[in-house]
């Protein structure tokens, strides 16, 4: 493949893992800050599906394109564009890894208690904490990224 189909699969793939991720956060957030516990037992289990057909994908896809296209280019992979991006990018994975196990936790609990008729168990408020604790940085890495891909600073 030329460079140019290279980087098309890659800032198409960029942008759907972003965007699930940012989709997901938002419908996931305000579900649950609704309480409405059928409403996030849905949202939840279509969180976890997305996050599996779309990011768990482009997070595989990100770093075989982004190496093919440096190579394609010619940019040497110790640049330090370079280096800040595949460290963030890792930042972004590590926090990414723990928010899907927690997105099924919060899934299963809000199943549990829509099939069930009642509250949310206190776990759920707990992983939530977290889920959002972690989506921050993972968030801001990504961002980061983004901008250093575009502007290749150093």
């Amino acid at each position: 493949m030329d460079y140019v189909t290279v980087k098309w699969l890659h800032i198409v793939s960029s942008a759907l893992l972003f965007g699930t991720g940012i989709g997901s956060a938002w419908y996931l957030l305000f579900a649950t800050l609704s309480r409405d516990v059928r409403a996030i037992a849905v949202v939840a289990r279509n969180v976890v599906r997305a996050d599996w057909l779309f990011s768990a994908t482009t997070m595989v896809l990100q770093p075989l394109t982004g190496w093919w296209m440096a190579h394609l280019a010619g940019f040497p992979l110790h640049s330090k564009w370079l280096t800040w991006s595949i460290g963030l990018y890792g930042v972004a994975g590590l926090c990414w890894l723990p928010v899907v196990w927690l997105q099924m936790k919060l899934r299963d609990a809000a199943a549990l208690a829509a099939q069930r008729g009642t509250d949310l168990p206190p776990e759920y408020w707990r992983w939530f904490r977290w889920w959002v604790v972690l989506g921050i940085p993972a968030c801001f890495a990504f961002v980061a990224v983004f901008y250093l891909m575009v502007a290749k600073p150093m």
